[in-house]
């Protein structure tokens, strides 16, 4: 990883982590994230915590739980993105790196300062609401649909 990012554009993405509205166990999660430290089914795999036959993704995607898959590619978790992007008004194409895609999500609109926190605060939110539905599944067996996904970064996007 460190051979193969600019690393003013990591710094960047860990500076945007810092989010003033965000609690401080979300803003640990995304700095965690960002460095590819969650235990992850590839990651524990790796570690030698669990079987290399249980890295498949809790989605039932069939697809390797890497972070940049879980959060951005996965057909049932990436789609959150694009409920996003419908919500907020915004069209684009996402990168598939968790990094960038931090910065292209702040900084996708423009505008001044308070547009880029709010984007800021989305991604931060939507990430978190990622992880604990994929957790939920995990641990739980519940599955809560995307649509009630979206409901949850709105209502902590409003504080609550």
């Amino acid at each position: 990883m460190l051979l193969n990012c600019d690393t003013s554009q990591m710094d960047m993405s860990l500076e945007l982590v810092w989010h003033k509205q965000v609690l401080l166990k979300v803003k640990v999660f995304a700095w965690r994230l960002i460095r590819d430290r969650l235990p992850t089914k590839a990651n524990l795999a790796m570690c030698g915590v669990i079987s290399a036959n249980d890295i498949v993704c809790v989605s039932g995607c069939g697809q390797v739980e890497t972070v940049e898959h879980l959060f951005l590619s996965c057909a049932v978790f990436a789609s959150l993105w694009q409920q996003v992007h419908e919500w907020i008004g915004f069209v684009g194409v996402d990168s598939n790196k968790i990094f960038d895609h931090l910065v292209q999500f702040t900084y996708m609109a423009g505008g001044g300062k308070a547009k880029r926190s709010f984007l800021q605060l989305i991604w931060l939110l939507c990430t978190w609401v990622v992880w604990n539905e994929r957790n939920n599944r995990l641990f739980n067996n519940i599955v809560t649909p995307v649509p009630h996904m979206l409901d949850k970064v709105k209502m902590l996007s409003l504080g609550g």
